[in-house]
């Protein structure tokens, strides 16, 4: 996996700007709906609803905010249906780009996704095409003090966990999909909060963009994707020198 922690790095930096925006809080809300609506309002029962509601504590939303999206979900504060898609393609350079998203619209998110792949000199592909690429895994992001491989591989081992990666003061847990809960869990029964907690897609491979102009316009087009109010996550299997990315960033 070498490489995923820089991007890793990137992203984290972008969603710390995001959550000023409050669009964390919204894509937080809009995974509780699907989950009750696919599972239910009831935590003990709906282990979607378990994860979606360890993601939104690890953003620090409030219980209130928590509250009112299961309530909206149940039709006890109107009602709202969300069709969760995955749309598929290409960036500059043959990187693969995966994007799901959460929408009451069909028709809109996919000509909006479309029309940001088609101006940021990308294509969108069939299903399939690029989702073997990745695979889902468990992940989490612990900061700080926190941050240390030895003290997290001798808590989390026995709750499921895979791998740790420390890169520049932040350390990302990696576990099977099915060991999302029981890493949650963990982490907070030692009292870690971590600053974000998912099941993603993560890349088999990477492909290291060399060219700094194409990599600006990958980067372009993921944060364009990410930007939509449908857009739940954007993953790529893009990688790109320190220097690279470092001068980019800069401009």
């Amino acid at each position: 996996m070498s490489g995923h922690s820089k991007w890793a790095n990137i992203k984290h930096k972008k969603d710390a700007t995001d959550r000023k925006k409050g669009k964390i809080f919204s894509r937080a809300t809009k995974e509780i709906i699907a989950a009750v609506k696919r599972g239910g309002g009831d935590p003990s029962a709906n282990a979607n609803l378990r994860n979606a509601l360890a993601s939104a504590r690890a953003v620090n939303m409030p219980n209130a905010n928590i509250d009112r999206a299961i309530k909206k979900a149940l039709g006890e504060e109107g009602s709202v249906n969300y069709d969760e898609i995955i749309y598929e393609g290409y960036a500059p350079g043959g990187v693969a780009i995966l994007v799901q998203s959460l929408t009451d619209s069909r028709n809109r998110t996919a000509s909006e996704v479309r029309m940001i792949f088609d101006r940021g000199n990308g294509s969108l592909a069939g299903g399939g095409t690029v989702l073997w690429m990745f695979k889902r895994k468990a992940h989490f992001i612990v900061t700080g003090e926190h941050a240390n491989e030895e003290k997290l591989m001798e808590l989390l081992i026995d709750a499921g966990l895979d791998n740790v990666e420390i890169d520049n003061g932040i350390a990302e847990i990696w576990g099977e999909p099915d060991k999302f809960e029981s890493l949650s869990n963990a982490l907070q029964a030692a009292g870690i909060p971590p600053e974000e907690a998912n099941i993603i897609q993560t890349p088999d491979n990477l492909v290291e963009v060399k060219d700094p102009a194409v990599a600006k316009q990958v980067l372009s087009l993921i944060e364009k994707l990410e930007e939509l109010d449908d857009t739940q996550a954007v993953y790529s299997n893009f990688d790109a020198s320190p220097e690279i990315l470092e001068s980019i960033h800069q401009q």
